[in-house]
């Protein structure tokens, strides 16, 4: 192993680390849209409807108890090899947070509040978009926090199925039984993971502060 500024110069220029991370954040942010526009739209639909909020939840939560890997290579016979397989089993792994903590937080309000709604003539829609959904926003963004988190980890693994990004990097390392390469694209990964978590604990704060509801 020899870590020095040389050998990580080397190993970024020989790896093309810079390409590799725009294609590796390409696939994280591609991956995080369609997380959060799917995880909202399936969470309100779960904390509007008794009858099927359950069962949508339960179903996630079948799919979280799929090994991660495992997900990717039976995802392979019907997206192919890629990025395909990579960005839906990240969808799929990270919407169980957002959809749960969407429902929760639509369905935890005070009841006061709701009354106030309707007393003042609102309609269930208004009071869906004016109270609910502003007031579950800090524990929406806690669940965006933890998909954050699953979607950087299932993109690297990506890397094993030809998506190519950092996964890549780290898995040739790995097959040349490289320390180098490996330590150089883990801690570069990790430094993303950290500050994209960073990024996403400060916009949960910052909703926390201007949404939470305080009796």
């Amino acid at each position: 192993m020899n870590l020095t500024a040389p050998a990580i110069s080397s190993v970024w220029t020989v790896y093309h680390m810079t390409d590799q991370t725009v294609v590796h954040m390409t696939l994280f942010v591609t991956a995080l849209v369609i997380v959060l526009i799917l995880g909202l739209s399936l969470g309100i639909f779960a904390g509007t409807s008794c009858r099927f909020g359950d069962t949508i939840v339960q179903i996630l939560n079948i799919i979280e108890m799929i090994p991660d890997v495992a997900l990717l290579l039976l995802l392979i016979p019907i997206t192919g090899i890629g990025a395909a397989p990579t960005i839906a089993a990240a969808v799929l792994y990270s919407l169980l947070p957002i959809v749960r903590n969407t429902s929760i937080g639509l369905t935890s309000i005070r009841g006061e509040l709701i009354e106030s709604g309707v007393a003042l003539g609102m309609t269930d829609q208004q009071i869906l978009t004016h109270i609910r959904l502003p007031l579950a926003l800090p524990l929406i963004a806690g669940g965006m926090r933890t998909a954050v988190v699953y979607t950087m980890g299932i993109v690297t693994l990506g890397g094993l199925i030809g998506a190519r990004g950092l996964g890549a990097v780290l898995q040739a390392g790995i097959t040349r039984n490289n320390m180098t390469v490996i330590l150089v694209a883990g801690l570069w990964i990790g430094f993303l993971a950290v500050m994209m978590d960073l990024m996403a604990a400060g916009g949960e704060l910052l909703l926390t502060r201007r949404f939470g509801d305080r009796p």
